[in-house]
Order: C-alpha cells, then sequence, then structure tokens
C-alpha cells in the first residue's frame, strides 16, 4: 500500500496557514527551503524535551518510528497492552497522526502532546485538535486533551528534574473549540493537495504567522521592491493597501492614514533621500560621555538547562566584544572575551568584564532591552556582582533609538531599525561574507564543546575565530554608525 498522499498533522498546520505552501509541501517538496541551522537547533532541542517527557510515564511503551509500516503496525498491536504509548502512529483512512503520549485511562485515552516552549500557545490547539480527530475517526474514545511543556519557573539545582522541569496543562476545552468544522478544513486541505493545480493564495500577514512561511520567497518574490509589507509596523495596514491592489509604498494615496514613522518612510522612498531629524539627533549625540564603550553579547539558550542556575531557554552569555573611544576621534581600542570547553562561562566572563569595563562614560549597545536583561539574569546568579552590575546598567545608551524613532531612516532599510539594515546603508561593511553569525552563533558553540560531534583542534579554532569576527563587527559596526551620524547632523 502506498502512503504518498496520506495527511498528517505537519501538513494540516500548514494548511491552515497557507493552502499554497500545503500544496507544494505535497506536490512540490523540492520547491520547500530546508530548515536554516537555527531552525534545525530547535527541532533538535524539541526531541531532546520529548526524550525526557517520556520518564514520567515509566511503564510507557517505545514505538519504533524510523519504518513506517512498523509503527503502525506496531501500534496497533500495543493499543491492546493499554499501557502509555510514545509515537503511537494513528492511521484513520488517509489522516495520519503520531501521538507524543497516548495515555489510558479506564477504557478511554489521553492525548498529552509534549512542548518545548515555556507555555501553552495558540496554534498548539489546533495541533492537538487534529490528533484527536484522527484518533476518535480510528476508533479510540478520547477523555482529556494536555500539553506537556516545560517550567518556566524550573531553575536547575545538581541533576536535571524531570518531574520540576515539566508542566502539564488540561487544553481540552480549546482543542474542542478548535476541533470545529475540523472535517470541512481537512476536506478543502485533501482537495488542495490532490488537485494538480496549484491553489491561488493571497499572500500578506498570515505568511509570518504563526510562523515565517518557508515558501515565502517564492510568493513575494514579485513584489516591488518598496513594497507595502515593508512599512514600519504596516500589519493591518499593508494588507488593507494591498487588498486595494496599491503594491508600492510610493503609491499609497495622500489621504490613506498612516502613523507618522510611516509617512517617514514613505517620503524618504519617494525623494530617494534619507530622512534625517538634526536636532534629534544632536541631542542624543550631546547626551553622551566620553570614554565611550561599545558592547553586545553572543549567547546560547537550551531547552532543557545545562547548568545550575538557570531556566529553561535562558539566555547564557558566552562571548563578548568590547571597543572604547577615549575621546572624539580618538582610535578605537578593542577587548573580548569568548569562553572555552564546557564549563558555565558566566563567572569567568563577568570578572573579565569587571576588568575591562573602565567605570565611566557611556556604554552604546543595540536594543538594550537584551543586554540589560543578561546582565540582570547575571546578577541573579552570582549576587556579589550585583551592585557593579547596577552600575553598568545606569550608564547603557541605546544606540537604535535615533533608528527607532526615525530621527534618521534611509529607504534601503525597507521598515527596520535592526544593525544589519542600519549597518550597509550608513558604512561601507555589512556581514555578507560572515560564515558564522546571528542565531547560528550560540548553536554553533554548543555543538563544539557540547556536542558528541568531534572537531579537530585547527576547525574549533577556524569556528572560534569566525565567532570573534562576527562578534567584534557588532561594536566596530557602532563605532562607524555613530561617526556617520555626527557627519549627518554637522
Amino acid at each position: 500500500m502506498s502512503y504518498e498522499k496520506t495527511f498528517s498533522k505537519s501538513s494540516y498546520m500548514a494548511g491552515l496557514q497557507c493552502l499554497n505552501y500545503l500544496w507544494a509541501k505535497i506536490n512540490r517538496p523540492d520547491e520547500i527551503q530546508e530548515p536554516d541551522e537555527a531552525t534545525q537547533y530547535r527541532f533538535d532541542q524539541g526531541h531532546l524535551v520529548g526524550e525526557l517527557a517520556k520518564t514520567h510515564f515509566p511503564t510507557g511503551i517505545d514505538i519504533p518510528t524510523e519504518d513506517f509500516n512498523e509503527n503502525i503496525s506496531k501500534t496497533q498491536e500495543y493499543l491492546k497492552l493499554k499501557k502509555p504509548l510514545f509515537e503511537a502512529g494513528i492511521l484513520a483512512g488517509r489522516l495520519l497522526s503520531r501521538v507524543d503520549i497516548l495515555k489510558p485511562v479506564d477504557n478511554k485515552w489521553d492525548i498529552i502532546e509534549v512542548k518545548a516552549s515555556n507555555k501553552v500557545k495558540e496554534e498548539h490547539y489546533d495541533d492537538v485538535a487534529f490528533q484527536k480527530h484522527c484518533c476518535e475517526k480510528y476508533g479510540l474514545k478520547i477523555r482529556k486533551c494536555y500539553l506537556m511543556h516545560l517550567n518556566k519557573e524550573y531553575v536547575r539545582k545538581g541533576e536535571v528534574d524531570a518531574k520540576e522541569l515539566f508542566t502539564k496543562t488540561e487544553i481540552t476545552d480549546e482543542v474542542k473549540k478548535a476541533s470545529k468544522d475540523i472535517d470541512k478544513r481537512i476536506s478543502k486541505m485533501l482537495r488542495v493537495i490532490d488537485s494538480p493545480k496549484r491553489p491561488d493564495v493571497k499572500i500578506g500577514s498570515a505568511c509570518f504567522s504563526p510562523y515565517e512561511c518557508p515558501f515565502v520567497d517564492n510568493c513575494w518574490k514579485d513584489l516591488p521592491l518598496h513594497n507595502v509589507f515593508d512599512l514600519y509596523y504596516g500589519g493591518k495596514r499593508s494588507a488593507s493597501l494591498f487588498e486595494k491592489k496599491i503594491y508600492a509604498i510610493k503609491d499609497i494615496p495622500a489621504g490613506f492614514k498612516l502613523t507618522e514613522k510611516q509617512e517617514i518612510q514613505k517620503e524618504s522612498i519617494v525623494s530617494g533621500k534619507p530622512h534625517v531629524g538634526v536636532k534629534a539627533i544632536k541631542n542624543f549625540l550631546s547626551a553622551l560621555e566620553y570614554p565611550l564603550w561599545f558592547f553586545d553579547f553572543e549567547t546560547f539558550s537550551t531547552a532543557v538547562p545545562i547548568f545550575d542556575k538557570v531556566h529553561p531557554w535562558q539566555n547564557i552569555p558566552f562571548q563578548y566584544s568590547l571597543h572604547s573611544v577615549s575621546k572624539q576621534g580618538a582610535k578605537p581600542k578593542h577587548q573580548f572575551f569568548l569562553a572555552e570547553g564546557s564549563e558555565d562561562p558566566r563567572l569567568g566572563l563577568l570578572k573579565t568584564l569587571k576588568k575591562q569595563l573602565g567605570d565611566k562614560g557611556s556604554i552604546l549597545v543595540w536594543n538594550k532591552s537584551f543586554e540589560i536583561g543578561i546582565l540582570e539574569e547575571l546578577a541573579e546568579a552570582h549576587p556579589s556582582y550585583r551592585k557593579w552590575i547596577k552600575s553598568v546598567v545606569s550608564r547603557i545608551v541605546d544606540l537604535i533609538t535615533p533608528f527607532s524613532k526615525f530621527d534618521y531612516y534611509h529607504p534601503k532599510q525597507h521598515g527596520s531599525a535592526s544593525m544589519k539594515a542600519v549597518l550597509p546603508v550608513l558604512t561601507d561593511k555589512d556581514y555578507s561574507d560572515m560564515e558564522i553569525g546571528g542565531d547560528t552563533t550560540g548553536p554553533k558553540f554548543l555543538d563544539i564543546y557540547f556536542s558528541d560531534t568531534e572537531y579537530s583542534n585547527k576547525d574549533t579554532e577556524h569556528i572560534r575565530k569566525e565567532m570573534l569576527k562576527y562578534c567584534e563587527l557588532d561594536t566596530y559596526g557602532e563605532i562607524l554608525i555613530l561617526d556617520k551620524l555626527r557627519e549627518k547632523v554637522k
């Protein structure tokens, strides 16, 4: 028997987001982008969480998943034993669901879906609704539905306590609501995947909710360069304009209501020139106190804490870059920290930072809420540094401010105030030649020191060199951006 056109939970979730994505997923899988390193890392973390969740059910039976037919047949066999089943494969007609944990209760079953998140999310209800529908169509009586997710209040102390690590939340009522008209939705999706013709689907905010669709590049490729979805926090406005067949920001009618920042964005695109709010930028610059410090953290996070005094998915700093400029026009000095080995890097990082960071002058960062959050968590883990960290936080200045407030805006930013958007429009620098960076830095650090992958000394040194290169550009780039702002308001 061929299961080529079976309809799985992942297909259902894809169809809820976009029927075009669903059609391509089944009929043109080669068109779908492979998961990037950061996404694959999240998947891998999910597998680890799933394995730990099984320890809550010591009599449970693990059903092999490598072979499709074996998974289905073993599930049919083990259902008779009335024991908790892990990865039970339920095939009801064309519908296929693999249930994380199927727990017997008298003559009924509970569905327990395991997620590596710190909370229940809206999309989880649809996820479990499909599983419930599939199980009931197969003939199982479902009593209750649960989501087993990470307990965000859990703090590791010694060995991981799997019982404390998880929280089990009943979502039976929410799943019942999500199940309304599920038969109709599935029938529609089946017609879509069986059709030789790709469905005509309108693009919009749904392309990024609840996740960014991996098919988005295909669907958006024909939009103009400065399209209405580039509008800063465009949301419903962008969708409304697109519905009216207004695709380019420059074509937005004069009477259409935009926010102040969106108006700046439109005017800048129409004129082809950057917007420069001279007075606001001068006020920002005048508040800076020398010596100036330019700072940036790199972090990793794991679903299951690997160190004491750590929550699930807590960001652990393992690297920073620190530039300093003693006075205006002076040559920048660079210092840094990059942990080595599998020890908790936080105390070593704090000791080094306290030595390198002077006690006077403004500390510039990009998007200060992140850096301040890391520093405050470091203070929780190492209270003896709390007073010093408080003094550091009081000196932090957010360099993103002139850009997030649109005191400076260049059309090539495409509605973004991120460092990666601003740096290339003000300077001749960008991140295009970086082997490592962004969301891949943390997972790569974990890979070389915490995984089973064996790296040669040469490979390890190369990776570390690339990490230093990336992080250094973050803070050197801040210096270049600040210098350019000064030039703009001379």
